[in-house]
């Protein structure tokens, strides 16, 4: 093991090390060569030297722990609880408007100004670190969300869409749709360390696709996946979505699959909606709809789907729009066979079907 005694320690660590140490007194007194002892306590011979040294000189006590090295920090636990509830309350509560970065200058600015102490970015950064901060990426839920809603959807309305599937003995099924064109998202990829890897893409719009995905769910049966795939080639006056049609279409072939009702869950998207629409879903006997609060894509499960399908599309260089329809096609009919991975997707939005007994 490493054995470097330098600072930044917590009490946990110097505990373990100072009982390194005592271990090896034990060896010294019972007369163990110094290449041994390292051997057996897995550090280096000049460590050993260097204890034995001062365990000659100063006895055992000399090889305990002396607390953590270097000064005490000028922000004690109490003032480093009142910073940790500055930092979380945001910067808009403390003047940057606009935006929303942490950065070390401005943290060391906000200790200036609220514990009128000075310090050094590199001194920030450690600060931070030592209170268990780390620089993040982070998560971005929309202003418009309402969470109380988002959380009266999976206490009450998902009780009473199970409720209802157990009924009518219906698949509960989950819709979204996505569109993918040939410029692809970035991907990480091996390379020669300093030499940026190249992928040559699509530099040109050569139309997009626009698919619908279902994932139905029943306790007790495999999950399934329908979807329905539309080319946009770009052509004056031709619709950039699909319609009403299209997504009729989609669950007229996922009841003629599954051969039982259908309890429908999507969110608010204006086709889903709208007269025609409901007006669709109102001549199907079959068909029970149920929307999504809004702003809340992490209800959905497909939302998971398209970002498992997106990943594997990373970095293609596709050229055309009609090799693009087909590795589209061929992921998403792989996916029809992983029914573990499909139920998986409905774990990760938190939602359990209960199986039968």
């Amino acid at each position: 093991m490493r054995y470097p005694d330098g600072g930044g320690l917590t009490g946990e660590q110097r505990k373990r090390r100072e009982e390194v140490r005592m271990r090896a007194v034990d060896l010294f007194e019972e007369a163990i060569e110094v290449q041994r002892i390292a051997r057996e306590l897995r550090v280096s011979g000049k460590s050993v030297y260097q204890w034995r040294r001062v365990w000659r000189t100063g006895g055992r006590e000399e090889l305990r722990s002396k607390g953590p090295s270097g000064c005490d920090c000028r922000l004690g636990p109490h003032l480093q609880a009142k910073l940790a509830m500055w930092l979380d309350e945001g910067l808009a509560a403390h003047g940057w408007s606009d935006d929303q970065v942490w950065t070390a200058s401005r943290v060391g600015r906000l200790i200036r100004r609220k514990f009128h102490l000075s310090y050094s970015v590199s001194g920030v950064t450690r600060l931070l670190h030592r209170m268990g901060y780390s620089v993040q990426v982070p998560d971005r839920p929309a202003a418009e969300r309402d969470e109380e809603a988002v959380a009266a959807w999976r206490e009450v309305t998902w009780r009473e869409v199970k409720a209802v599937r157990a009924t009518a003995g219906a698949w509960i099924c989950f819709e979204d749709e996505a569109g993918v064109t040939g410029r692809p998202h970035k991907g990480r990829t091996w390379g020669r360390r300093g030499i940026t890897p190249r992928v040559k893409v699509s530099g040109r719009s050569r139309g997009r696709l626009s698919v619908a995905g279902l994932l139905c769910y029943r306790p007790g049966l495999p999950a399934r996946l329908c979807y329905r795939l539309r080319r946009h080639t770009g052509r004056k006056g031709e619709r950039r979505s699909l319609s009403e049609r299209d997504y009729i279409h989609l669950l007229d072939g996922a009841h003629h699959l599954l051969k039982a009702p259908l309890i429908m869950v999507w969110d608010r998207l204006s086709t889903h909606v709208s007269k025609t629409m409901k007006a669709l879903a109102a001549a199907r006997e079959w068909v029970t709809v149920v929307l999504l609060p809004g702003y809340a894509p992490d209800l959905n499960p497909v939302e998971a789907l398209w970002a498992h399908i997106k990943r594997s599309l990373a970095n293609l260089a596709a050229r055309t729009l009609t090799k693009l329809e087909t590795i589209l096609r061929r992921r998403l009919k792989a996916l029809q066979y992983r029914h573990g991975v499909l139920g998986g997707f409905l774990e990760a939005a938190g939602l359990i079907l209960e199986r039968p007994h």
